[in-house]
């Protein structure tokens, strides 16, 4: 399988050199040349298959000319060693947990495989890479695990002041070795820019070798598919047509949602739920892609004004808008609503949703306004500890700390300030 850039002016490469290079030489995405559906046999069996045969399965077309398959099955056992369940909250609702990871959030299956991937292919290019990532919150402390150590790459966190929680601050800024964390005076969106700057600086990529650990980087974004995979396994028995939720910010993950549908998995609709950043959910009422500044939210992951990974969306879809919305609702909701939503969650049968599942929830409701017989699914993407301050004073409950969390509690917090991209390239330059 071989991969092209999107904006079609860049050679075709192997997995291994796309996973190496992050973003193609004329800045496009990386995108695979074609998307193999699995047999339908598969999908009819799969709840008699472990998740590691069923990841397996998924992945390898995508990456098979570079990774043998005895090493493919011993990255996917290290990366896939916690539980992914699917939580009844009504007959017809049910969240997937993605939280059950090192750092308790769903970014730890694509940081941790990524992180495989690449200390496989340094051992063989032998040249030091360094990792550019760009944080809204739960990416960087998934980077900063599943890179903590790695042989001959060195990671760089960049993160807005102030818009993180102070647990997400502290899984990104208090693990040291080759992990460094800088901390910017702006937004996501500006820390976002700086790393595509970045890529795009001549001068700078004379000195190193830079790579993202964004889910730009389709190492990051494809083992995302897994999640719809592990779900589908458990919900087949529920006998009704199933519908995602995915609460969606920069959209690597309803994107690979959309790679598990083509690869044949049942499941008739997609909803992309948005917080007050409503980019997407105004283009699929006007048609009008118009990206615009984030907006601070208690569901920070998601203040992402201008997605990313939108354009693979488009590419998978033809840019056939008409079809696109046969496939996929987007709506959004503000801080309100998704406080009330998590007050909902919790008085039907208890359960402690953090802000983000909340919106997925909301937009699960909204779409089963005119849809009420299918069972739906929402992304419940991060464990609610790790927003502590907003569930608490939402629900008036007081949440245990699980053991993932407390190791970073007492640590002490190490970033470097920068406020411009030329204190980025300063920092890249002379480190």
């Amino acid at each position: 399988m071989k991969f092209y850039s999107l904006n079609g002016k860049a050679p075709v490469v192997s997995f291994d050199v796309a996973v190496v290079n992050g973003i193609a030489p004329d800045k496009g995405l990386y995108f695979p040349e074609q998307i193999n559906s699995l047999p339908k046999s598969f999908f009819e069996t799969i709840e008699n298959l472990s998740n590691e045969d069923i990841a397996f399965t998924a992945i390898r077309q995508f990456v098979e000319e570079t990774i043998p398959d005895d090493i493919l099955r011993g990255i996917l056992k290290e990366v896939l060693d916690f539980d992914f369940p699917v939580v009844d909250i009504t007959p017809n609702i049910g969240t997937l947990e993605l939280f059950h990871g090192p750092t308790m959030a769903f970014k730890d299956v694509g940081a941790r495989f990524m992180a495989q991937c690449l200390g496989y292919f340094s051992r063989s290019h032998k040249q030091e890479v360094t990792v550019l990532v760009a944080t809204s919150g739960d990416t960087g402390g998934a980077v900063a695990n599943g890179f903590l150590g790695v042989d001959g790459v060195n990671v760089v966190i960049l993160y807005p002041s102030g818009k993180v929680s102070d647990i997400q601050e502290r899984q990104l800024t208090t693990l040291g070795q080759n992990i460094t964390a800088l901390e910017v005076d702006g937004t996501f969106d500006d820390c976002q820019t700086m790393v595509k700057n970045a890529f795009l600086d001549k001068d700078l990529l004379q000195h190193l070798k830079l790579t993202s650990a964004n889910s730009i980087n389709v190492a990051r974004w494809l083992p995302q598919l897994f999640y719809f995979l592990f779900a589908y396994k458990q919900a087949k028995s529920k006998g009704k047509d199933i519908v995602f939720s995915v609460p969606s910010g920069n959209f690597g993950n309803i994107c690979a949602g959309f790679v598990a549908q083509r690869l044949g998995m049942p499941v008739n609709h997609f909803i992309a739920a948005t917080n007050v950043n409503d980019t997407v959910p105004q283009y699929m009422m006007t048609k009008e892609y118009s990206p615009k500044p984030s907006t601070a939210t208690i569901s920070n992951a998601m203040d992402v004004g201008d997605p990313s990974n939108f354009i693979r969306i488009r590419h998978l879809f033809k840019d056939n808008f008409e079809t696109l919305k046969e496939n996929l609702s987007s709506y959004s909701f503000n801080d309100v609503q998704t406080k009330q939503a998590l007050k909902e969650i919790y008085a039907i049968n208890g359960y402690i949703a953090d802000p983000h599942g909340a919106v997925g929830y909301l937009g699960l409701r909204k779409y089963q306004e005119q849809h009420p017989n299918v069972y739906g699914i929402f992304l419940e993407t991060a464990h609610p500890v790790k927003f502590l301050d907003v569930v608490e004073d939402t629900l008036t409950e007081k949440l245990e700390i699980p053991s993932q969390i407390l190791r970073v509690m007492g640590k002490n917090k190490a970033s470097i300030k920068i406020a411009t991209y030329q204190d980025l390239k300063q920092y890249l330059k002379k480190s």
